[in-house]
């Protein structure tokens, strides 16, 4: 038996590294021949470890079949010849296939300079014109002859190894070196699809992601990194349905209206438009700093200041009351990395398959915070920015920003999600108070400690726990007492960034913006109005505080405000001119309309709700603009529909939501910056 473990294995390590070998060809003729880049540059090494680990990934899916025909217990490749034959032909069509994407690829990336991926799928649309240019501008016969001599050339070194490692004299060998040989074999080759080690978290273990390749910020060395076949299937997978252009034309008339375009262009769709320097700028010698500060999974019915009865958040409130303090503040869809995304690109994050910054083809995005020009940036998460591609998104998007995460902490993680907030204050301060002496900064700190486990760090300066029982923190809204103390832990955090910031003397001069990603669901939050409960809206409703200390008076802004509002906002308090031809507009900016509306997703999938909210009302309809109803949000009995009542209310918010909501669809694609 020993003899049977030790053939199959022999020819599933040398069938990997045959394939592997192919694969690492193909890469340095791409690395050579066709991708331009500079081999002096600096983060080329890097980049090629990365690729390498995707052609690693690559080779390991190509073998996987081959391993199960080989180790299925009674019939299999050591004494079922029909089971060899099948496999040959399998190797045959796998490798053509691979090959085949490869020259596609080659050519691709030769003609646009990008990698091979989704797109190419519109020169179906013309395959005619597409096969005759191919024809007559490609010497067609002699690659489709050595994409054939290569193909049967592996395949017959697949064929000799086969022979050679399965068909060989049986040797006995121990059941110890056997089940040795096979658990490093399992573990090499989960570390192969999962493509990294070094930061390795198991309890929540991030894969090599097509976004590590673009940590260099230059999209020629990162594309040496990415591996065609992979990079074409995730960007299958995103799906290429984006927007209904019929839509967005019934209303690009109402949309273009509401959000101030000056310049309304029906044929091209275009929703750009400039801002330039307010009168309400700060004034100073010195530029603010602006400092965003995302506070992770807590929404309204959380904080002492919008209502909640056991006063968790004592640090937020005071901020409140020293504040602008918006009482109506929307993320438009709920989820982490979307809020991300909304934030950075002033683009509500509609996508209809996972998440927009799962999509390689519109990561690269036009932002506000660029137009910071003479700020250095930062994007700081205790984490890793892996997750969701988030940080393809920061590092394609921002230009020059210094993304730091887990890897680049001293302190010590504390559970899946990295090291404490408290440790991300503290060691992120140590960075921006030697910046903030000879420059302003724009930095981006993303919180993590209010999300499950809801872990306490055992050292976490003099925060004490509360024990309050289970019915007092459910009657508060909290599904936990553990959740109640997290929220308890985030604003204490809070308060303490604020005798960080004072310390580090840049207080004084810097804008913070504290926003929540999104609420948990809740079943019961009595101190809230039934309309959140009834309606699903204490998702979206999150707590926003603009606190400038010395700069902003306190102010209590009762119209409804979201999320791609923050940028624009901060930039006209900063005195920074910028062009947008996103969905965000400065608040203080007069609205066309009279009342500000912002876009929402209430159910998420293939056919969304969506819906848009006032401080007044909710108009929620199907994704196609049927079935709609309006809901009032101060009434006992939100659910019933009172379009009848707000007719003219009912007429404008019908189609600005469809309106809205099919442009940010549109948006998603047209806001993607040139490479």
């Amino acid at each position: 038996m020993g003899g049977l473990y030790s053939r199959r294995l022999r020819y599933g390590i040398c069938a990997i590294g045959l394939v592997f070998a192919l694969l690492v060809c193909l890469r340095l003729i791409f690395v050579l021949g066709f991708s331009g880049v500079d081999l002096q540059e600096a983060a080329l090494l890097e980049t090629l470890g990365i690729g390498l680990r995707f052609d690693l990934r690559l080779a390991v899916l190509m073998l996987l079949p081959l391993a199960l025909l080989a180790w299925l217990p009674r019939w299999n490749l050591l004494n079922t010849r029909a089971l060899r034959w099948l496999a040959r032909g399998y190797l045959l069509l796998v490798l053509g296939v691979v090959g085949l994407v490869y020259i596609i690829d080659f050519g691709h990336y030769a003609y646009l300079g990008v990698r091979l991926n989704a797109t190419v799928l519109r020169y179906l649309e013309d395959a005619q014109i597409s096969r005759q240019m191919v024809w007559e501008t490609y010497p067609v016969l002699w690659i489709t002859l050595s994409w054939l001599m290569a193909v049967v050339l592996w395949t017959y070194a697949l064929i000799r190894l086969e022979r050679i490692t399965l068909d060989r004299e049986k040797q006995s060998a121990g059941v110890v070196a056997i089940a040795s040989v096979a658990v490093i074999g399992v573990v090499a080759i989960l570390l192969s699809l999962l493509g990294r080690v070094a930061n390795l978290n198991l309890e929540n273990p991030v894969p090599l992601r097509w976004s590590d390749a673009f940590f260099s910020g230059n999209n020629q060395i990162a594309a040496v990194g990415l591996n065609p076949v992979l990079f074409l299937f995730d960007t299958l997978r995103v799906g290429q349905s984006q927007f209904d252009e019929a839509k967005v034309r019934e209303h690009y008339p109402q949309v273009a209206h509401y959000l101030g375009v000056t310049r309304p262009d029906a044929e091209q769709l275009s929703f750009v438009r400039e801002q330039a320097v307010q009168p309400y700028r700060f004034a100073g010698e010195r530029a603010p700093n602006v400092m965003f500060v995302m506070l992770e999974s807590l929404g309204t019915s959380a904080v002492g200041a919008y209502g909640n009865p056991l006063n968790p958040t004592p640090n937020l409130d005071r901020l409140a009351s020293q504040s602008w303090f918006f009482k109506h503040f929307y993320v438009p869809v709920t989820g982490t990395a979307k809020t991300v995304w909304g934030s950075i690109t002033g683009v509500p994050d509609v996508t209809r398959q996972e998440t927009a910054t799962r999509n390689p083809l519109i990561t690269r995005q036009h932002t506000l915070i660029n137009a910071f020009e003479a700020y250095q940036k930062f994007y700081m998460i205790g984490g890793n920015a892996g997750w969701a591609n988030i940080n393809g998104l920061i590092r394609q998007s921002i230009e020059g920003v210094k993304l730091y995460d887990e890897r680049h902490w001293r302190s010590p993680r504390v559970d899946v999600w990295g090291i404490s907030d408290l440790d991300l204050f503290k060691e992120s301060d140590d960075i921006l108070r030697a910046v903030a002496r000879d420059q302003p900064f724009f930095a981006y700190v993303q919180t993590s400690g209010n999300h499950r486990p809801f872990t306490i760090p055992a050292s976490n300066d003099n925060f004490v726990v509360k024990d309050l029982s289970l019915e007092q923190v459910q009657a508060a809204g909290s599904r936990s007492v553990e959740q109640y103390n997290a929220v308890r832990l985030l604003d204490y955090n809070i308060g303490r960034l604020m005798e960080i910031a004072k310390a580090g003397g840049y207080h004084d001069n810097t804008i913070f913006v504290f926003f929540g990603d999104h609420n948990t669901r809740i079943s019961q939050i009595p101190h809230m109005a039934p309309a959140f409960e009834q309606l699903g809206l204490e998702s979206n409703n999150v707590p926003l505080l603009i606190y400038a200390p010395g700069r902003l008076q306190p102010k209590v802004i009762e119209e409804a405000v979201g999320l791609s509002d923050l940028l624009p906002t901060v930039a006209g308090m900063a005195g920074i001119p910028f062009l947008n031809g996103a969905m965000g507009r400065d608040i203080q900016q007069p609205v066309p309309e009279g009342e500000r509306m912002v876009p929402l997703v209430l159910s998420e999938g293939t056919f969304p709700v969506i819906g848009g909210v006032t401080k007044d009302f909710l108009l929620q309809m199907q994704h196609d603009g049927s079935s709609p109803t309006l809901h009032d949000l101060a009434s006992q009995t939100p659910r019933e529909d009172v379009a009848q009542q707000h007719p003219e209310e009912f007429q404008r918010l019908q189609a600005l939501t469809l309106g809205l909501h099919e442009s940010a669809r549109l948006m998603l694609y047209r806001n993607v910056r040139e490479r």
